[in-house]
């Protein structure tokens, strides 16, 4: 069995929990920072969600997966597989994402997670292609504080 390989990264953000949540959730700012995708889902525990975006030229779905559990302005928790790659579409293949919101003297902690690589298939591979030597989610993070703050 794989070690465990959890991505995890923070950044504070100077703006209301509900406004963050608001950059996380809308696709308008979405398409912003995830890669120019927007989700299709209606945000409920155990809906689908669909990142879906225009890639050369073609719409396309970039990733899959279902809403675990949800507490607006709070937490969100959702697996993930990209379906363009050659891996079975199994439920042990999926990763999941996090996104907990903690409320800190007019600023939000944003933190969010995503694995556990150590279970999945091309785990390894796919652990890097996020990781980018320490790197994770701190690109998006960025943007997603100036979108907040901006």
């Amino acid at each position: 069995m794989e070690q465990e390989r959890i991505i995890r990264n923070s950044i504070v953000i100077h703006a209301p929990a509900a406004r963050v949540w608001e950059t996380l959730t809308s696709p308008e700012k979405t398409r912003q920072y995830m890669f120019g995708c927007i989700p299709e889902t209606d945000w409920k525990a155990g809906s689908t969600l669909l990142w879906k975006g225009v890639f050369d030229g073609k719409e396309l779905t970039a990733v899959k997966g279902r809403i675990v559990e949800i507490e607006p302005g709070a937490y969100l928790s959702y697996t993930t597989i990209d379906p363009n790659q050659s891996m079975a579409d199994i439920p042990e293949n999926y990763l999941t994402v996090t996104y907990r919101l903690e409320p800190r003297d007019g600023k939000t902690e944003l933190t969010v997670t995503q694995g556990d690589f150590g279970k999945v298939a091309d785990g390894p591979k796919r652990y890097e292609e996020v990781y980018q030597g320490g790197e994770g989610w701190n690109p998006i993070l960025l943007q997603i504080k100036q979108l907040t703050e901006g």
